[in-house]
């Protein structure tokens, strides 16, 4: 206070921190506790309201000096995602959150903190990628990650399960783009089918081989890319006693390619690619029509005729099991995956080949034999019509003007 006893102030300054003098990253784990991983999480990204599924503490010494905290973010099925969340540090001192070349591409995919004096700054991108110590420090992030990996696997199954879908994008994007990742993840990588249930491929090879092996040989391994779109043929794939495999991350598409190449006698085989009957080609009796030639034919122009014009759909009567489907809307695997490659590469021109189905027609339903008995034109032409409708409806064809032409139909047949 002054002479007066009025109070009297000082201005004064507080050093402002700019780096933490004691940062959670050169501290031992055995100094830290799980809160203190979520806390530092928090602090390092505020606006992000998941907590990480966990975490690795990375401390070596020598043969280069690397200390550092990565968090395994949950990861949509889409790869909507950033590759700036983690930051470099040169001895505590923040450098960038652009780690590509100093990391392997499919680990800037991850968050935290990497702190290390041996690596280079001041120099070009493409020097960094032959940098020994660069590499070297790569390999080991890699190895620390594939060793997490496969220890929460081992010690704890469940919990790992329950954990696949969040982090399935991260350990397939790093099995395509990494052969030593891929190496290691192969015994720990998993795949999930329609019913929620995980294997790895070493095990799913084993549950299927019997029923899914076709004749020359080949394990035909039947997938859904939508559970829900594809539920038709799905239940008719189960009710042959196949097994499907989800997967529906927009990775899957470059995955099941990479993962034909890599696996030997086997291939993948999206379960709307052929009538169920057909899926998997076995060694058995020729099925017989109950249609001839000429009623086959008829059939075919009954339906050509009824197509509706902004569809391209190729008309095909084939005899099949009599419990199958009368008609299936379908795509043949090939022309399909490359049209949803060029959909993603943007290749607009190429990505048109999706668009073209086959109406395959079971000669042998009840209901396609019955267009041949029937000399009522007007019934028959609403069957067709019918049954057309219900195949694009299966592959989400029917919209619009087309969907309530349906639906009133159906109800003037329930009538």
């Amino acid at each position: 206070t002054d002479k007066d006893g009025n109070p009297k102030y000082k201005t004064t300054e507080e050093p402002r921190i700019v780096n933490n003098p004691d940062p959670i990253w050169k501290k031992t784990p055995t100094e830290l506790k799980d809160e203190d991983y979520k806390s530092f999480y928090r602090e390092l990204y505020p606006y992000t309201f998941d907590d990480p599924l966990f975490h690795i503490h990375i401390n070596v010494d020598y043969p280069f000096n690397l200390n550092g905290i990565l968090y395994f973010p949950k990861l949509k099925k889409n790869l909507e995602v950033q590759k700036n969340r983690i930051q470099l540090y040169c001895n505590q001192v923040f450098v960038t959150d652009n780690v590509e070349n100093i990391v392997p591409d499919f680990l800037t995919l991850l968050h935290g903190v990497i702190d290390s004096p041996d690596i280079p700054l001041n120099v070009s991108r493409s020097y960094l990628q032959g940098d020994p110590n660069v590499k070297k420090i790569s390999s080991h992030i890699t190895k620390k990650v594939a060793d997490k990996l496969e220890e929460l696997y081992k010690t704890n199954r469940e919990d790992f399960e329950k954990k696949w879908d969040d982090i399935r994008v991260f350990i397939r994007y790093g099995m395509l783009t990494n052969d030593s990742f891929y190496e290691r993840a192969d015994k720990f990588a998993l795949l999930g089918d329609t019913d929620g249930k995980y294997f790895t491929m070493e095990e799913y090879r084993e549950l299927v081989k019997e029923a899914q092996t076709d004749k020359n040989g080949n394990l035909v391994l039947l997938y859904a890319s939508d559970a829900e779109e594809q539920h038709t043929y799905i239940s008719a794939a189960k009710a042959k006693g196949y097994s499907v495999l989800l997967m529906d991350s927009v990775i899957d598409v470059h995955f099941i390619d990479f993962m034909e190449r890599k696996l030997e006698k086997a291939t993948f085989k999206r379960v709307d690619a052929e009538m169920a009957d057909k899926l998997i080609e076995k060694d058995k009796a020729e099925v017989v029509s109950k249609l001839n030639d000429d009623e086959k034919k008829q059939v075919q122009e009954l339906f050509t005729g009824a197509i509706p014009s902004d569809v391209q759909v190729h008309v095909q009567v084939e005899a099949l099991d009599e419990n199958d489907a009368p008609v299936g809307m379908i795509q043949p695997e090939f022309l399909r995956r490359m049209s949803d490659m060029s959909q993603m590469g943007g290749m607009e021109y190429m990505a048109g080949m999706g668009r073209s189905y086959t109406l395959l027609i079971n000669s042998n339903h009840a209901a396609i034999t019955g267009l041949v008995d029937t000399m009522d034109e007007g019934k028959k032409k609403d069957t067709v019509s019918q049954l057309i409708d219900l195949a694009l409806l299966s592959q989400g064809l029917l919209k619009g003007e087309k969907l309530s032409k349906f639906i009133q139909r159906s109800i003037d047949i329930i009538k």
